[in-house]
């Protein structure tokens, strides 16, 4: 069972739902009725995204870039890379990028400034977690779900080894789990 490499539950689903809705509602104070494209980052942010998405009422150009500097370890290997562009240009547009979690902060640094070379007319970041206490690069999101402690967590999309996305909460990972 995935839930027994859980250490603990860190936020609840419900906690998540209601979190989602928030957020949807500062986009929408923020954006009005402008027509937006969002960015799904995959795969990690693939919950989040599909449930923020449908809070929205703004018309939403849905994109999906696939960036990582993960690997399949549990720390970044500042390496950054881009195995999936979005498919339509972005100059001019109001530009959300969603994200999963906002750890060392080296692949969304690099991200928006690929992103902002495009010349939307607006870049935002959001991001499901902040996780400030890793940060080593200069960035920040403009709509955050959750501030969580340096601990590995899954769940709601994240993943240990392509593992346990499908938890609908986010959960510490036991260490012994991915220090084996």
């Amino acid at each position: 069972m995935m839930r027994d490499d859980l250490d603990r539950i860190l936020i609840t689903k419900e906690q998540i739902a209601e979190r989602v809705k928030e957020i949807a509602a500062e986009i929408k104070r923020d954006f009005h009725d402008e027509d937006l494209t969002m960015i799904c980052i995959l795969r990690g942010s693939c919950y989040f995204f599909a449930d923020l998405t449908k809070a929205l009422d703004n018309a939403v150009t849905l994109e999906f870039m696939a960036v990582s500097s993960y690997g399949s370890g549990t720390t970044s290997s500042g390496e950054v890379k881009i195995s999936k562009d979005v498919s339509t240009p972005i100059e001019g547009k109001n530009v959300i990028v969603v994200e999963d979690i906002i750890d060392t902060g080296y692949t969304l640094s690099y991200l928006k400034r690929i992103l902002l070379q495009r010349k939307p007319k607006c870049l935002k970041i959001c991001t499901l977690l902040d996780k400030p206490s890793r940060r080593e690069a200069e960035i920040e999101g403009d709509y955050v779900g959750f501030e969580i402690p340096n601990e590995f967590v899954v769940g709601y999309g994240l993943d240990y080894a392509q593992k346990y996305r499908n938890l609908p909460e986010v959960g510490v990972l036991k260490p012994e789990v991915y220090k084996k």
